[in-house]
């Protein structure tokens, strides 16, 4: 199946493509948890609640 590749270089490939992936998909990840972050601190702020009251 892998004639040409030594074992080896099999790892080297996969390492280098999952890391690739985490560096081209990390910011996307870190943005998501920004928004999440901040909804949830806006949700608790004394101003919201003040204003339901």
């Amino acid at each position: 199946m892998f004639r040409g590749l030594s074992f080896p270089q099999l790892f080297l490939a996969t390492f280098l493509g999952v890391a690739g992936g985490v560096y081209i998909y990390k910011p996307i990840y870190e943005q998501y948890y920004w928004e999440k972050k901040t909804l949830k601190a806006d949700a608790n702020s004394p101003e919201l609640v003040k204003n339901e009251e």
